[in-house]
């Protein structure tokens, strides 16, 4: 049996934000009409990382991707492309023919408006068009969808949680800003003044700007994330009890929870920043803080309940 025609939506998709759900949310709909199997053709690394050296924070990683747009509709594959050098040379002509045409079996091509593709960035929307013509698949071009702030991007995210405006970054993704990482051992000084910590390996998604922040955590156990604890976290260099040089790390308390986390996988959603990170003069003063902070983090995350539709996480 011949492999099955594809509509192909191609794009980056960090964070699968909202206008990334509204084109998946298309592509879906019209692949059924069109009696086509969907797929997301997207990337890894970010391709900045090989045509710049340097990449964007990334808003989620792969596995977290494919999660998310099987929740906006779990009939699309996702197909990860390896972003590396040899990608990056080919021409136009070869990138529609090699992985549109023959590996995808593309009958129809779906980008935004902006799209460029292949070496030095050289094709855009209409010679991708003029290319389906030659390869046999068509073309569409989807629109920006966004609010009065202008288009939803994955950049737009980026700059709400560099500004600590986790709030702006929820509305733009549809859900909270999510940090992933182990558990690990850290100085347990948040054990002597009362307020024990979950330290989070280096992780790979985005940190927001530094600051203390009301927090929903699951825990990740054989692949299944479930709500853990709601807690207050804070991000930064912890200038009251680090030295100078120290690097931004996240540690979270989490509420009403004695459990031994220590290398558990935990998944930090960022509901509400409380207050930018500053020094104390003590133990003392930086206690009777965090007395304060836990309490504002309840009443922020009051209302707060599991996903039903996401297997019993945050989300």
């Amino acid at each position: 049996m011949p492999p099955r025609a594809a509509l192909v939506s191609i794009g980056n998709f960090d964070g699968v934000h909202r206008g990334h759900q509204a084109v998946l949310g298309e592509l879906a709909r019209l692949a059924r009409l069109r009696e086509l199997a969907p797929v997301v053709l997207t990337f890894d690394p970010h391709p900045l990382q090989v045509l710049a050296g340097v990449a964007p924070g990334r808003l989620c990683t792969t596995a977290r991707k494919r999660e998310l747009v099987a929740r906006v509709s779990p009939e699309i594959e996702v197909v990860v492309r390896r972003f590396d050098a040899e990608l990056a040379a080919f021409s136009p002509e070869r990138f529609a023919a090699e992985v549109l045409a023959h590996d995808l079996h593309a009958a129809v091509v779906q980008v935004g408006e902006n799209f460029r593709f292949g070496r030095e960035r050289a094709g855009d929307f209409a010679a991708l068009t003029r290319l389906g013509g030659e390869l046999g698949f068509e073309t569409r071009a989807h629109a920006m969808c966004g609010d009065g702030g202008g288009a939803w991007s994955s950049s737009r995210v980026r700059e709400a949680l560099a500004d600590g405006r986790v709030d702006e970054a929820c509305a733009l993704l549809g859900r909270p800003h999510m940090v992933s990482g182990p558990v690990l051992h850290g100085d347990q000084r948040g054990r002597t003044i009362g307020f024990p910590t979950c330290n989070l390996g280096e992780p790979v998604e985005a940190l927001p700007a530094s600051g203390v922040y009301a927090v929903l955590v699951d825990r990740v156990h054989q692949g299944q994330a479930l709500a853990l604890a709601k807690g207050v976290a804070n991000v930064g260099v912890r200038p009251t009890v680090a030295g100078p040089g120290a690097r931004p790390t996240m540690e979270a308390h989490l509420f009403d929870l004695s459990a031994d986390l220590y290398g558990a996988e935990l998944r930090v959603h960022l509901v509400a920043r409380l207050r930018p990170e500053r020094r104390f003069a003590g133990l003392d003063a930086l206690k009777a803080q965090i007395a304060r902070d836990a309490e504002a983090a309840r009443v922020a995350l009051a209302t707060a309940v599991p996903d039903a539709g996401a297997a019993g996480a945050w989300w």
